[in-house]
């Protein structure tokens, strides 16, 4: 691979990587460990791809994967809380203002509703990604948006009702 289309597909995907690394670690700073993880592995990585769909759900899968283990490794550290550690707060880059509600939802919850609405994938492609079949995805998505209705209203979005 060229140095010229490894730029291309870092331009490409990094920020699918790390969104769904986020929606994972729900930390900018670990996510983007994780994006390095992930691109490192995807420079040395022998195999082919049939297409740029076909790199970004490879892409997305290893980001899964990694963030998995990285949450699994974390539980065994022991560490301070940056909102303990500091009394500022932290500036807010994106203006969506569904992601962060999103981002207090269960893990699985939160990475199905992110890839079905914010990156267009359909059932079949995140059960895929995700290695469980379809139906769970879709009672994912189901519970998904019931636990997404909550918090809105929660949050005050009286006009869901």
């Amino acid at each position: 691979m060229t140095e010229k289309e490894f730029t291309r597909i870092i331009k490409l995907y990094s920020g699918i990587v790390f969104r769904t690394a986020l929606c994972f670690v729900k930390n900018k700073a670990d996510a983007d460990d994780i994006v390095q993880e992930v691109f490192l592995r995807f420079y040395t990585y022998n195999g082919s791809f049939e297409s740029d769909e076909h790199i970004k759900m490879w892409l997305i899968k290893v980001t899964v994967n990694n963030s998995k283990n990285f949450l699994k490794y974390q539980k065994l550290r022991q560490f301070l809380p940056l909102e303990k550690a500091e009394n500022k707060e932290i500036p807010k880059e994106n203006e969506d203002l569904l992601l962060p509600i999103i981002m207090k939802m269960k893990t699985k919850s939160r990475l199905v509703l992110y890839m079905f609405y914010y990156e267009g994938y359909s059932v079949k492609e995140i059960a895929e990604i995700l290695k469980e079949n379809e139906s769970a995805v879709t009672s994912q998505l189901y519970r998904g948006r019931k636990q997404l209705k909550k918090l809105l209203l929660k949050e005050g979005y009286n006009e869901l009702q």
